[in-house]
């Protein structure tokens, strides 16, 4: 690692590792990883489409949904504030990528839906970013992925089962602070 670099979570534990429990330095790893992914596309994005992360998924939860979302239900999906969702549709509209209309059963709120011309840019952006998964989560084969895969689904049920049971593992309300900038 180079001087400047700064260490990950995961590394500051190195020497500790005897006092440190399993599963504290599997969530920094899974941290780590996540993290390291999520960079590489966010920079991939930024260099080869001019755009961001949070762009990218408002745009993939219109694509999912053809008929379009409200502006709340973009809000909740994506798990920014409504402020974010706006900003984000503002410049998606005026790059017409996205198309904001009144809400076909709610005269208050309005319906967002891609554009022809949104449609193919995603798919472009979709086409490439799947192939940077693959990529990026090539050091796996098929088989180790398919049981990363299991185990993490399992951890996704257990995660459920401790929310059923009162446990509050709800995320947190966005703050009204950009979340997505991180993104």
């Amino acid at each position: 690692m180079a001087a400047t670099e700064t260490p990950d979570l995961e590394s500051r534990l190195q020497g500790q590792d005897h006092q440190t429990h399993q599963a504290l330095r599997l969530w920094l790893r899974m941290l780590s990883c996540t993290t390291r992914v999520e960079a590489v596309i966010r920079k991939r994005l930024a260099q080869d489409f001019a755009t961001t992360l949070p762009r990218f998924d408002l745009l993939a939860q219109l694509e999912r949904h053809p008929q379009g979302l409200s502006m709340r239900e973009l809000s909740q999906r994506l798990m920014v504030t409504g402020g974010n969702i706006t900003g984000i549709t503002d410049q998606l509209e005026a790059e017409g990528l996205v198309l904001r209309a009144p809400h076909p059963s709610d005269r208050r709120s309005f319906s967002v839906k891609l554009t022809p011309q949104g449609r193919r840019q995603f798919k472009r952006m979709a086409s490439t970013h799947e192939q940077w998964v693959l990529e990026l989560l090539g050091g796996w084969n098929a088989e180790q992925q398919a049981q990363v895969h299991g185990l993490l689904a399992e951890l996704k049920t257990h995660l459920g089962a401790l929310d059923a049971a009162g446990q509050d593992l709800t995320p947190p309300k966005p703050r009204a602070k950009d979340r997505t900038s991180k993104r």
